[in-house]
């Protein structure tokens, strides 16, 4: 068998049911070839996490099969939608590496929408209600017990027109009636049971001002737009799997030719650890429990780009787990390593004193300073390096001393040799405390003969530390930021979830110590501090203060506290 044909075999068994779908339609010709997908998000919020998903699988499979993926916007619901939201889902958009070849919005279609509501009430197949929604409700019955004909069900086609004009015109309030469509009370599809379709919003839209008072559901609206754009593909998460007949029936009652959509749903993205619920993330903002729809802490595009988190990684993430029809919940450390892993073969070393203590070499020449090699990425041989300054006077972090150590300490302790990385080894003296017992002031000798790259630096030391300069540093904030919830699965926990956040999730770290190397990076940079963890430059900072936001640790500190 030849290589291409195996190649060809191994795609083959790696392809998703979506991807299997779209090649056996294009495989019979269904819908003249085309491929056309869209991503139709509500824009009253941010986009999470969990949106990724459905972003990369709906521009994906246009891309990956030379179709085109429009964005469209979901906004029938003008009470919380606004154009913050539209701008901010276009930018995540862009930050993950994907473009529209059209934008639309569901209010481009209210005109044609309309008319088909129209249609519907002509044709005996929709009606106006003037029930309560706790009276329609009730008589919906159960998925066991068929439901209740509301009785304005028979009411006459042109009483039902005009009274669905009159809604749009601004005659009765809120909620005193609805549009609903007349199919089946007794189907064993409770979403069969006459749907409500229309309802009256007296509220501006944020594009067509007060031109509408009576709005679409999203049942009837997003099918409808799918046929009125050409999608073939429209592609949703599980739970819309039970609306699907009812996409079709509003289809089928729109449609002129043979040309129809189908609707795919593949799992959402749920993690551990973490709430991805619109009305959650808004509460936290709006109660001021984060700082904003941007906070680090936040599972949304924004937040995470602001925490250092790149394209790559969530691309690299969302291709392991892949897309399947059962729902299930993600260890979010899984996102880390991903994350991880991407920055390690792309970010600059640098060196960074996050707790300092004063390190005073006391053999090394007073006023002396010497320019030290630093290589920038040891897994990229391209990387080059860049020049750090060492003298007598150093910072060390306060961890990498300790007055009586253990028998496996191998960092500073009375008598004890480590190497400074990229520059000498050095046997600790002594020490100095304050009054309250607190080191202040760590003394070593240095070995001349051991500087990296000269023959005797090839003596071996167990311990290496990370170290800068008290002549070559300036002061920054450092944030810690780490998982937000203390729960695992905080959606399953019944307490208010201010009852589930992790006081530890931000540290503010202040007067930490950082090479000068350091002072010319700009917003979003990205490094790894030594032996610390990998952090980005935050949007806080200023030229008199810079701001640096932990990505992620270097190892997974949550499962070594669970013992995995």
């Amino acid at each position: 068998m030849s290589e291409n044909i195996l190649n060809a075999e191994e795609s083959k068994k790696s392809l998703n049911f979506i991807e299997a779908a779209v090649e056996n339609d294009l495989a019979t010709g269904k819908n003249d070839s085309r491929v056309q997908t869209r991503f139709p998000p509500e824009p009253n919020g941010y986009l999470h996490i969990g949106h990724a998903k459905a972003i990369c699988i709906d521009f994906g499979i246009a891309k990956e099969y030379g179709g085109i993926c429009n964005l469209r916007f979901d906004d029938t619901n003008p009470v919380k939608e606004d154009m913050e939201y539209v701008d901010s889902i276009m930018e995540d958009i862009k930050w993950l590496g994907y473009d529209w070849a059209n934008v639309y919005y569901a209010s481009d279609y209210f005109d044609k929408l309309w008319d088909f509501a129209v249609q519907l009430i002509k044709e005996g197949k929709a009606y106006v209600d003037e029930q309560s929604a706790e009276e329609i409700a009730r008589q919906k019955g159960t998925p066991t017990q068929s439901g209740i004909n509301s009785p304005y069900r028979g009411r006459p086609i042109e009483e039902n027109l005009d009274l669905f004009t009159k809604m749009n015109e601004g005659v009765f309030e809120e909620g005193s009636m609805v549009l609903r469509a007349k199919i089946d009370m007794a189907s064993s599809n409770m979403h069969f049971r006459d749907p409500i379709i229309y309802r009256i919003i007296k509220h501006p839209h944020h594009r067509t001002g007060t031109a509408w008072q009576a709005y679409p559901m999203y049942d009837f609206a997003h099918g409808q737009c799918d046929y009125f754009e050409g999608v073939t593909h429209s592609i949703c998460t599980l739970e819309f799997e039970v609306h699907r007949p009812l996409y079709d029936w509003f289809i089928d009652q729109l449609a002129t030719n043979s040309y129809r959509p189908h609707q795919y749903e593949f799992n959402k993205l749920q993690f551990t650890y973490t709430l991805l619920s619109k009305r959650n993330l808004r509460r936290m903002v709006e109660e001021k429990i984060l700082t904003g729809w941007d906070d680090p802490r936040m599972p949304t595009l924004n937040g995470f780009r602001r925490r250092g988190y790149t394209p790559e990684a969530i691309h690299n993430f969302i291709d392991r787990i892949g897309y399947t029809k059962y729902d299930g919940v993600n260890d979010i450390g899984l996102l880390e390593y991903a994350v991880r892993e991407d920055l390690n073969k792309k970010v600059i070393r640098v060196s960074a004193v996050l707790d300092p203590v004063k390190l005073i070499i006391v053999n090394y020449p007073e006023g002396k300073t010497e320019v030290m090699e630093a290589q920038n990425n040891p897994e990229d041989e391209n990387s080059g390096s860049h020049n750090v300054v060492f003298s007598r006077e150093l910072f060390i972090e306060r961890d990498d001393f300790m007055e009586d150590a253990p028998k496996k300490y191998f960092r500073l302790t009375p008598g004890n040799e480590v190497r400074l990385k990229n520059a000498y080894i050095i046997k600790c003296t002594g020490y100095k405390k304050d009054r309250d017992g607190n080191v202040t002031e760590v003394y070593a000798e240095y070995d001349a003969r051991t500087r990296s790259g000269m023959p005797e630096s090839g003596r071996k030391v167990k311990g290496t530390i990370h170290w800068v300069s008290v002549e070559d540093c300036f002061d920054a904030e450092v944030r810690l930021y780490d998982r937000l919830f203390i729960v695992e699965n905080p959606a399953d926990d019944r307490r208010d979830l201010t009852e589930l956040l992790n006081p530890d999730s931000l540290k503010a770290l202040t007067g930490c110590k950082m090479e000068s190397f350091l002072k010319d990076a700009k917003v979003g940079d990205k490094f790894q501090f030594q032996r610390t963890g990998y952090f980005c430059v935050d949007k806080d900072s200023t030229e008199d203060k810079m701001v640096f936001n932990r990505t992620v640790s270097l190892k997974d500190s949550w499962a070594k506290a669970k013992g995995k």
